[in-house]
């Protein structure tokens, strides 16, 4: 599967990566090869082989969920920098990352 240079600089910029022409030629050929190798691995038999085999046994090692008070506000917000808090609406403000026209809602 053959990758456009187009279809290379979208990933690019949804990425937020600035690529030079020959950059985006280098990347092109090998996301290319990356693909056509997932390819042939799509048209490998698989049947009879046990799906997420692992070599060692695996277990949960999260904690049981269960329910604990919450941190207050007060507690959270403490140690945020001055420069992203909004005390007086106690809570984070961040930088957009999505480049749109849409209003940001709190």
């Amino acid at each position: 599967m053959s990758l456009s240079l187009e279809q290379v600089a979208k990933v690019a910029k949804l990425a937020r990566l600035e690529m030079s022409d020959a950059d985006l030629a280098r990347m092109q050929q090998q996301l290319s090869a990356i693909l056509d190798y997932i390819d042939q691995l799509n048209q490998l038999n698989t049947d009879g082989v046990e799906p997420l085999a692992h070599p060692l046994p695996v277990q949960n090692v999260f904690r049981p969920d269960t329910p604990v008070p919450s941190l207050p506000a007060a507690a959270a917000l403490q140690n945020a920098p001055s420069k992203i808090l909004d005390k007086d609406a106690g809570y984070f403000g961040v930088p957009a990352v999505f480049d749109t026209d849409e209003p940001v809602s709190h």
